[in-house]
């Protein structure tokens, strides 16, 4: 299996909200929150990937990148069918906030992505949604208060 670099990022407002995006494996698949991000590309730092997928799926571009707080590996299926091993790194991330913009989302993101909105770290706790990483209700109150590991925390699920 195909080892696929990722990033995710915990893009938060400055009200510290996070951004999370609902979508579905496929159009047949029941839908989910995650984190904004997506695969790095050959030559791209995972910096820069993070950087570019936030713009490309939210449209800020004035952001504050901080450290990867987690590291998870995960299988999944690619939209084209392709079985692949993500290995994602989760960034840290500040914006000004606002409303975000779905302009430069490309034609599987429209097909697949259905929602895209700020949530609150009680909004999050409250939910009964699927929201991925399964980790997030957990990890999130320490990266909300600025209590930021050492080091990344590995955070995979058991496959």
């Amino acid at each position: 299996m195909r080892e696929r670099a990722t990033v995710r990022v915990l893009l938060f407002d400055p009200d510290g909200r996070i951004l999370l995006i609902r979508g579905r494996l496929t159009a047949e698949a029941p839908s989910f929150w995650f984190t904004v991000g997506g695969g790095v590309d050959a030559g791209e730092s995972l910096e820069a990937a993070a950087l570019r997928e936030v713009a490309e799926e939210s449209g800020f571009t004035e952001v504050d990148l901080g450290p990867v707080v987690w590291l998870r590996a995960s299988p999944l299926t690619l939209h084209g069918g392709e079985r692949v091993l993500l290995k994602e790194s989760y960034f840290v991330a500040r914006c000004g906030g606002g409303d975000p913009s779905r302009a430069a989302w490309e034609p599987h993101e429209v097909e697949l992505m259905d929602d895209l909105r700020w949530w609150s770290p009680d909004e999050i706790a409250a939910s009964e949604e699927m929201i991925y990483p399964e980790r997030l209700r957990e990890l999130l109150p320490d990266i909300v208060e600025g209590r930021l590991p050492d080091a990344p925390l590995e955070i995979s699920v058991t496959f």
